[in-house]
């Protein structure tokens, strides 16, 4: 078994095992950071878009060790779907408090007593900062992708056009 998807299509002189065995490591480690600066951003620093920011670096330390084969391992969704998405929420969250009569963007919390979790308190603008999350995140799968795309098709056409590998590690 490789440690990554897209290691097994990478050429063999093109791979570096020791990236790739930091990135396996590391990844899921910095994802659990990002998802912790989304939701801690609200009494310190960070928010959707850092949060967004350090999920984005994790994806990209998954395509340099493997490539786009790993890229797409590493998130199978469309950039497009995440860039939508993101974009809905955000919207929503600045147009549902008008039917409100308050301003754009206008932010509540609710509070509650809940069995096993205790006491817990939730802001709307959370969900302001997931839809930012998701456009960050969808941004630097569309950049990488595209402009990846374009490097793996270029180093495939300096080698000769051989199918199935690529180049660049």
């Amino acid at each position: 078994m490789a440690w990554l998807v897209g290691g097994q299509r990478v050429r063999p002189e093109n791979r570096s095992i020791v990236l790739e065995v930091i990135v396996r490591v590391l990844f899921h480690t910095i994802i659990i950071v990002s998802l912790y600066l989304l939701f801690a951003g609200h009494n310190l620093p960070g928010g959707g878009f850092a949060g967004g920011l350090v999920a984005g670096m994790a994806l990209v330390m998954r395509y340099v060790a493997g490539g786009r084969y790993e890229l797409g391992a590493a998130a199978p969704t469309e950039a497009g779907r995440l860039l939508g998405t993101g974009m809905a929420i955000a919207v929503a969250c600045a147009v549902v408090p008008l039917f409100f009569g308050a301003p754009p963007l206008t932010s509540t919390w609710f509070t509650a007593d809940l069995p096993i979790l205790g006491h817990v308190e939730f802001v709307t603008s959370t969900l302001f900062d997931v839809g930012v999350y998701l456009v960050v995140i969808g941004l630097v799968l569309d950049v990488l992708r595209s402009l990846g795309a374009e490097v793996d098709r270029q180093a495939l056409e300096a080698r000769g056009g051989r199918t199935g590998e690529v180049g660049v590690s």
